[in-house]
């Protein structure tokens, strides 16, 4: 039988459980553990594969949700050089999209890595894009298209 030790009361709640640091970090690494061997270096290797790597469900031609959508018209409107740019289907692997979630520690997809730097999901890309700070990283990471290319110059 649990004793009332194991639980604290706060004046006028309901008595609830102490946390356990030990057990929580315990159950924190055993979260992580579910990721396998062969899913973390495949997810190492397809981020590792072009400078900016979106992890999205559908491809970018066809995305299969408004948050992989409006991700995907951000580095559009931002200039990424295409030659620069790979996309992975999360949809068609469980294992990774599952997996790319406990990879980043990240919940939810679609998720962007420049230069194999977890950057975020399309929250992230919004509020970066808004503020400027996306084009500044996107520029220093040398992944625009270059001036000359993206703005083509009226033949005389």
């Amino acid at each position: 039988m649990f004793s009332r030790t194991a639980f604290s009361a706060v004046a006028g709640q309901a008595l609830r459980p102490r946390r356990n640091p030990i057990l929580s970090s315990r159950f924190a690494s055993l979260q992580k553990s579910f990721l396998s061997t062969e899913t973390r270096n495949a997810i190492d290797k397809a981020v590792a594969s072009a400078p900016v790597v979106l992890f999205m469900k559908g491809t970018p031609e066809m995305p299969q949700c408004g948050f992989s959508r409006a991700s995907i018209q951000i580095l559009g409107l931002q200039g990424v050089n295409p030659q620069k740019f790979t996309a992975f289907n999360v949809l068609e692997d469980e294992d990774l999209r599952q997996g790319i979630k406990e990879y980043s520690e990240w919940p939810t997809i679609p998720q962007l890595y420049v230069n194999k730097e977890f950057i975020g999901g399309t929250d992230i890309l919004m509020t970066m894009h808004q503020d400027g700070s996306l084009a500044k990283l996107l520029e220093e990471n040398d992944v625009l298209v270059p001036a000359d290319e993206s703005d083509p110059s009226p033949s005389s």
